[in-house]
């Protein structure tokens, strides 16, 4: 995979006049999917989205080792007045399990002349097992911590999937809008050359007698006019190119800048977009519903509070515990032939405690139920919104279709009252002002559809973008 992203990288690396001087020379087209590719991979929020999966790894690896076998060693001793008083040793392995008993086993060595008549002297060692009876049998703190850390660590996933999601759509409008105001420069471009051919035309005429002095200080005059929309339509382009460069940049970190030698595609404003293939609403909610990243994150913050509310019940059962060792001479507890753990060498112990009346028990217990209630109540709200904006991004995008349809329409009817208007005026059968306004009306036309065509596209990601569907 980095191999291929390498690829990519170093194929656009000549759109940036920061990297390579070799660009001013040379018009280099930067495409869309292009473009998304380069912020998926090096934008600083698509990388901390990476992160959140790396810190939830982490905290993983931490609560796992709340089960990690611990060994203990404990010496003590004393001695005063030439007398040596105890020298009591102990090293003990004590191993968690996932059913919340502990196995533990560990080695005595005890001596001196005044030992505890409950320490056993000498060399001994022992095997014995803690089990919970009540509170803590079916889940405790630790197996929690592991569960809930396990879909944290899933969470974070699509809680990365959601940041990719708006990084990506404001990608995408600030990719169409920089598209959009190159292809109206281009526009404007190619009507000054005309409006430039149309002046020169006009002057000769003039000088030959055939037009009024006016007739050239109307053809100046919309002239004046197109450079003076050009000027505004490359200050657009050029505001557009800096805030596209806001989600360019490098594999090091380094903000990358447009240069004005790299342009967006054009293919786009020939596109059919009758044929423009649009999915049935029920399937773009059906995804919303099963598989939006806010959803799922909210779905499994749901599943960590049940398994809050199951250890909360726990604290409204009594605490009663067993524990049992099995005692053996020597370090050898498996030693010897008698394995009747309830006849000799044998520890046992027995302890409940029961809060009465619990009331902090019942209170936690309550609040993690409220919490359940609470993220519930927010997951149907989420859902609701998400729904809604499904429905108004797809009636838009169809609506869009049809004004798309309708004005492409009218943007031939104006070239073809235009090409009219010019054929005329040509034969000096009208006059420049008109065929000045059917130029003006057609350009508006132009324009407009430009606009449409270029929401359109933004308006499709948006709807993406409510399903949880850019990525």
């Amino acid at each position: 995979m980095n191999s291929i992203i390498q690829k990519i990288f170093f194929s656009l690396i000549l759109f940036f006049s920061s990297l390579c001087t070799q660009a001013q020379d040379t018009i280099r087209i930067l495409k869309e999917d292009e473009f998304l590719s380069i912020v998926r991979t090096n934008h600083p929020v698509a990388k901390q989205g990476g992160l959140l999966i790396d810190m939830a790894r982490a905290q993983l690896q931490t609560i796992r080792g709340e089960f990690d076998p611990m060994l203990y060693y404990s010496n003590e001793q004393k001695t005063f007045d030439g007398k040596n008083y105890f020298n009591l040793t102990n090293a003990e392995l004590a191993i968690p399990t996932w059913f919340g008993v502990e196995v533990y086993g560990g080695i005595e060595n005890n001596f001196g002349d005044f030992v505890n008549t409950q320490t056993t002297a000498g060399r001994s060692s022992y095997a014995g097992v803690s089990v919970p009876l009540l509170k803590d049998l079916i889940l405790d703190k630790r197996r929690a911590a592991l569960k809930q850390g396990q879909l944290f660590m899933q969470q974070s996933q699509w809680e990365r999937r959601n940041v990719i999601n708006d990084l990506l759509l404001d990608a995408y409008v600030a990719y169409w809008d920089w598209a959009k105001n190159y292809q109206v420069l281009l526009v404007l471009e190619n009507t000054i050359r005309i409006n430039q051919f149309r002046y020169e035309l006009v002057k000769i005429s003039f000088q030959q007698g055939d037009r009024a002095a006016v007739d050239t200080t109307e053809a100046l005059a919309q002239l004046q006019a197109f450079q003076q929309m050009r000027e505004e339509a490359f200050l657009k382009f050029r505001k557009s190119s800096l805030e596209l460069s806001t989600f360019l940049w490098l594999q090091n970190n380094q903000p990358a800048y447009i240069s004005e030698r790299v342009i967006p595609d054009t293919l786009w404003a020939k596109q059919n977009f009758n044929t423009y293939n649009v999915n049935k609403l029920s399937e773009w909610l059906t995804q919303t519903t099963s598989n939006h990243p806010k959803l799922q994150m909210i779905d499994f913050k749901l599943q960590a509070l049940e398994v809050e509310r199951r250890l909360k019940f726990q604290s409204l059962l009594p605490k009663a515990d067993m524990k049992y060792n099995f005692l053996q001479r020597g370090y050898n507890v498996l030693g010897g032939s008698n394995y009747n753990f309830f006849e000799n060498n044998y520890k046992f112990g027995f302890n409940v405690a029961i809060p009465i009346p619990n009331r902090s028990g019942f209170g936690q217990y309550r609040a993690a139920k409220i919490k359940i209630q609470s993220t519930s109540l927010e997951r149907g709200l989420t859902q609701f919104e998400l729904e809604n904006k499904v429905r108004y991004y797809y009636n838009e995008v169809l609506n869009l279709q049809t004004q798309i349809r309708i004005y492409e329409d009218a943007y031939l009817n104006y070239v073809r009252l235009f090409d009219a208007e010019q054929l005329k005026f040509s034969l000096g059968e009208t006059t420049l002002f008109f065929l000045n306004t059917r130029e003006n009306k057609a350009l508006e036309a132009l324009q407009k559809l430009l606009e449409l065509k270029v929401k359109f596209y933004q308006s499709f990601a948006n709807l993406n973008w409510a399903s949880g569907q850019l990525q």
